[in-house]
């Protein structure tokens, strides 16, 4: 089989399995996490500062409204470009979410610090350099980096899913861009 053959294959069978969970199979559906969960880990694991746990948390909670949602999906894009979309949208409202209520919060001494790598290191090496020099930016910069340089997503498709001017996007980059380099050379 031709290799374009094979990734036609494989779109068909991704597309399949969209429409037999669009009508309620839970196997289809399982077959698409499978297919998915690894990419969708990098991203929201990159989002929140490399944090597992919580990358944990996010990823379960993206295929959760995956699910919800799932009679949305028109079929304008591959599903995997939905998810991820869908996905980048969960992992910044959870950070708005937390944003605001430590705002509530009353700041406790000894607080774990939220850009922590982990205890799990799942790099070595220069490209685990780049990933904590990463989960060090600021929230902002880190988001638009990572959608941006990582994700492939355009300033304005980052300012529509983040609330933010296409400007301030460009400038978040400029800003994680120099922040990443000046780390790096530490």
């Amino acid at each position: 089989m031709a290799s374009w053959e094979a990734k036609t294959s494989d779109h068909d069978d991704e597309s399949g399995l969209v429409e037999r969970a669009v009508g309620g199979d839970r196997l289809a559906f399982e077959k698409l996490y499978r297919m998915h969960r690894n990419r969708i880990y990098g991203l929201v694991w990159r989002l929140c500062g490399g944090d597992g746990a919580l990358a944990e948390d996010l990823l379960q909670e993206s295929f959760i409204r995956a699910w919800q949602k799932l009679d949305s999906f028109r079929g304008d894009s591959k599903f995997g470009t939905w998810l991820h979309k869908l996905s980048a949208n969960v992992a910044l409202s959870d950070r708005r979410s937390r944003i605001k209520r430590l705002e509530r919060e009353t700041v406790l001494d000894g607080a774990a610090d939220r850009g922590a790598t982990g205890a799990k290191d799942v790099y070595a090496g220069q490209r685990m350099d780049l990933e904590k020099a990463i989960s060090r930016l600021p929230e902002r910069a880190r988001t638009v980096l990572v959608l941006y340089d990582i994700e492939g997503y355009s300033h304005a498709e980052i300012a529509e899913i983040s609330g933010m001017a296409v400007g301030s996007s460009k400038a978040q980059l400029h800003r994680a861009r120099k922040l990443v380099r000046e780390e790096l050379d530490k």
